[in-house]
């Protein structure tokens, strides 16, 4: 597939921001200025005032000068990329990799997006078009790569879409300074006359090396598509993701349905051929607003079982509001795991498909209640009685060891144990009561103990004497002295688990 890319420009970007902030200043010439070295300099501009003849990183008295009524506000220098990065997540509706080019503008890989809007004339005209209506003056362009998008985006025609392998051709009739060249570079650029790409590009690398330093190769390079440039995106790129634009705002539950429907039948076809399975999912909808509305299902093994899926997801697209219409729906799969057809058959054989059934049944009742609701724990390769149980990943999970049978231990485990008052007769002998909370109790039976030491390489301290008690009422309990009996000690016996 070949890789495109699109440029926007948003050459006032910080004061157009303001102007959708505070209507009455569209068509008033206005600046954004900050203290700079005891003098007041501008660093952006409007339109209008542009119009006047100011420009940035003029003087503010001189720029006075030229026209008196001119209003000026404060300038954030941390606002352009915080606005960018707003914009650019705004973006991921038309393609899954946008990048935040500062100051003034934004990056996007649109590889394999443009024929959802039925091609690449349709697709950037629609993002222009939509910035334009939100109060943005934008500037767009279309090529193979970024750093011929960025060149045309601001010194070509607006809206131009460079054909695949018209590179070179396009890039020629530009300035240097469409290079992204430092600006010392382009002056001295000017002044030996080159004031087109095409008065020096085919010149010896050697030459232009030793002229003008490394970086115009590394720019040329990098235009051309000889050298690599990364995007580093807004959002993480889900590698399995599915987009379904529509062509009418969409408002009812049943257009939902079907959209979501449509892409769990591409998606999980996707999964089957490459052998995975979802663990999570989420389910994006895009208003024609700008807010995004999104629904997440997980699942306790990898699925791509479509009518499971879409019955999680079901339950939970009353949660969707879609406002004044939906324009896209997204589907991304953020967690997969491997999911082999041995493993489908294995999970399908014999009584197996109970466990299938049990696997959708807690699927179901997470999506109601919360992931967290649902527990399973496996045994871990420790004594220490804390670390003896660990959580599973997920029902496919297989212990590392057998659980232990040898000893009893507590249904119930205590996080932290709670010390108890006990009555003694001799040292290492059971207590004849407890007190816990209050209430006493008497030890009718019991049996112990069982000793259980630190585990040295991970901590130091002492070692735990446990008893299995029962009181006068038929409870038990699991009881243990903390290290040897000593008279001096007045807690050295605590409370850790119950019995059922």
């Amino acid at each position: 597939m070949v890789k495109r890319y699109v440029a926007i420009w948003f050459p006032y970007l910080l004061t157009d921001r303001l102007a959708i902030r505070q209507p009455e200043l569209r068509g008033e010439p206005f600046v954004l200025t900050m203290a700079e070295k005891g003098r007041m300099l501008i660093r952006a501009v409007s339109p209008e005032a542009e119009a006047e003849g100011i420009k940035e990183n003029m003087v503010l008295a001189d720029a006075k000068a030229l026209f008196p009524n001119l209003l000026v506000f404060d300038f954030d220098a941390a606002m352009s990329e915080k606005l960018l990065r707003r914009l650019g997540e705004w973006c991921l509706r038309y393609t899954p990799l946008v990048s935040v080019d500062v100051p003034d503008g934004l990056l996007l890989d649109v590889s394999g997006c443009t024929h959802l809007w039925k091609g690449e004339g349709y697709y950037l005209k629609e993002i222009t078009t939509k910035m334009k209506a939100g109060g943005y003056h934008v500037r767009a362009a279309m090529a193979d790569t970024p750093g011929i998008a960025w060149a045309v985006s601001r010194y070509g025609k607006e809206g131009q879409i460079i054909a695949e392998g018209e590179l070179l051709m396009a890039l020629l009739p530009l300035p240097p300074a469409a290079l992204r060249l430092d600006d010392a570079v382009t002056q001295r650029m000017y002044k030996l006359g080159m004031r087109k790409v095409r008065d020096f590009i085919h010149l010896p690398a050697t030459t232009l090396r030793r002229r003008f330093g490394q970086q115009l190769l590394d720019r040329i390079g990098q235009a051309l598509g000889t050298s690599p440039e990364y995007l580093e995106p807004v959002c993480p790129v889900v590698v399995y993701q599915e987009r379904l634009p529509c062509m009418e705002p969409v408002r009812t539950r049943k257009a939902i349905e079907l959209a979501l429907d449509n892409l769990l039948e591409t998606l999980t076809a996707r999964l089957f051929k490459e052998g995975q399975g979802l663990r999570k999912a989420v389910f994006k909808s895009f208003r024609m607003d700008g807010k995004v509305q999104e629904i997440a299902i997980g699942t306790n093994r990898p699925s791509r079982d479509r009518q499971h899926l879409f019955r999680l997801f079901n339950e939970k697209i009353a949660h969707i509001a879609p406002g004044l219409g939906i324009e896209l729906f997204v589907l991304e799969a953020p967690v997969v795991e491997e999911l082999h057809m041995e493993q489908e058959r294995l999970w399908n054989k014999d009584n197996a498909f109970d466990r299938v059934e049990i696997g959708h049944l807690l699927d179901r009742i997470a999506g109601r209640v919360g992931e967290e609701s649902i527990r399973r724990y496996l045994p871990d390769e420790h004594h220490w009685p804390e670390r003896g149980v660990k959580r599973a990943a997920s029902l496919e999970e297989q212990p590392s060891i057998s659980w232990p049978t040898e000893r009893p231990r507590p249904t119930q485990l205590l996080t932290i144990p709670q010390p108890i008052e006990v009555t003694v007769p001799i040292p290492d002998y059971p207590p004849m009561l407890f007190r816990y909370k209050g209430e006493t109790h008497m030890i009718k039976k019991a049996d112990g103990p069982e000793r259980i030491e630190r585990e040295w390489w991970m901590d130091q301290g002492e070692h735990r004497d446990y008893y299995y008690v029962e009181d006068e009422k038929g409870r038990r309990y699991w009881l243990f002295r903390l290290g040897h009996y000593s008279d001096d000690r007045s807690h050295q016996w605590y409370l850790h688990g119950y019995f059922a």
